[in-house]
């Protein structure tokens, strides 16, 4: 046997022992988890290490929620629990983002996050592409939450199985048409937060400003702000989330659910007074 056919009969093993199955969902759609074929489909932008850009690992929970929990501690292991609407004035010349250590992190969050072919590939806690330093009250501009997921999910293995956005809006409005159309070009599914418990490496996400009473029922519904953050743990009447640029910083929240883990209760009323949960990102891990 040539080093050619051995080659070519070892991807083709490999390719078969990482296609992972479909998950069926209550709305009748399949979700397949990322092959190896699909992970290494994505396009190469060169700002990938080997191991993300050569599919090393699967794409699994595991490592999804252990790099949160990585970049949570790293973070100095912020909790917040308060509402955001009675919050406090925060000092500009304080904000985490913009400490030393703290905005390369963010940057990196951007460089492997997003495709490089985004403008805001080369952003960081404090500077532009360009490196020129923006003013801390127009940080609201360079918002790196969508971005801290986005590396989550690269970081973890997802591949092109994650549609990788500066923009919260635009994973939630790709769930919600893969899960009406009942397509499956990537391995999330949409679920309203008062029919499905979201489980550990899923995302719950909710509108922010002017979004914030939408409704499941209104999406997609193009761009919009919004946050979300990714289950890391579950209790009796609480899960726990991790979340990039809340207080400036990589925090974790504690969010209220019902007694069956569910976001909202049957009639769609949220049960966190502080969040106006708008769904859940379901997401087909393959392990």
């Amino acid at each position: 046997m040539t080093k050619a056919t051995l080659g070519l009969l070892l991807a083709a093993l490999a390719l078969s022992a990482c296609a992972g199955k479909p998950s069926a969902t209550r709305h009748g759609a399949w979700v397949s988890p990322p092959s190896l074929a699909a992970c290494l489909a994505q396009s190469d932008d060169g700002q990938e290490p080997p191991f993300i850009r050569n599919c090393f690992g699967n794409f699994d929970r595991a490592s999804a929620v252990a790099i949160a929990y990585a970049e949570w501690r790293a973070w100095g292991q912020v909790v917040y629990d308060a509402d955001p609407h009675n919050e406090a004035p925060v000092d500009p010349d304080t904000k985490a983002e913009r400490q030393p250590g703290f905005w390369q992190r963010v940057g990196l969050y951007w460089w492997i996050g997003m495709n490089q072919s985004n403008a805001s590939a080369g952003w960081t806690g404090k500077q532009d592409g360009s490196g020129v330093a923006f003013p801390p009250q127009d940080d609201g501009s360079y918002a790196w939450s969508a971005a801290f997921i986005s590396f989550v999910m690269r970081m973890a293995g997802a591949g092109a199985g994650f549609p990788y956005a500066e923009s919260h809006s635009v994973y939630i409005n790709a769930a919600v048409e893969q899960t009406l159309n009942q397509t499956n070009q990537y391995a999330i599914q949409a679920e309203p937060p008062n029919a499905y418990a979201p489980g550990i490496g899923d995302l719950i996400c909710t509108g922010r400003g002017r979004a914030e009473k939408l409704t499941y029922a209104q999406l997609p519904a193009g761009r919009f702000p919004a946050h979300c953050g990714i289950v890391v743990a579950k209790a009796p009447g609480q899960i726990s989330i991790i979340g990039g640029n809340v207080e400036d910083a990589v925090a974790l929240t504690h969010v209220p659910v019902t007694d069956q883990g569910l976001l909202a209760r049957p009639d769609g009323a949220v049960v966190d007074t502080r969040y106006p949960w708008l769904l859940v990102i379901r997401v087909a891990y393959n392990q």
